[in-house]
């Protein structure tokens, strides 16, 4: 894929990701066609901070952790309502890394790698 258009895609979606993994995708689009190009972009990828704002608001009830993909997280958060209390709080701290790691992920996947 051209240069250009790794670090234009790189510009407008850094939000989703992680710092310590804009290296890599850099390095992943670099060697993918331009036909997967499409693909990548297409992808909806989570704001990180929309999932914060969720998790303050209604973390007890796991509604978190559904958001970004972790099903069965959500369903024991639900369950246990939010461990008691402990589990939203500490979620407050890790659903922004949570949340970038699995838009990373889907970008892996979309690359098919």
């Amino acid at each position: 894929m051209e240069s250009q258009k790794v670090d234009m895609f790189l510009m407008s979606n850094n939000k989703f990701f992680e710092s310590y993994h804009l290296m890599e995708i850099k390095d992943l689009l670099t060697k993918a066609d331009d036909s997967k190009l499409t693909n990548v972009q297409i992808q909806q990828y989570k704001d990180p901070t929309t999932v914060l704002i969720i998790s303050l608001i209604a973390g007890s009830l796991g509604i978190d952790r559904f958001m970004i993909g972790d099903t069965g997280l959500g369903i024991a958060k639900l369950l246990t309502c939010g461990g008691l209390g402990i589990w939203a709080i500490i979620d407050w701290f890790l659903i922004m890394g949570a949340t970038k790691n699995k838009n990373f992920e889907k970008l892996v996947i979309a690359l098919n790698y």
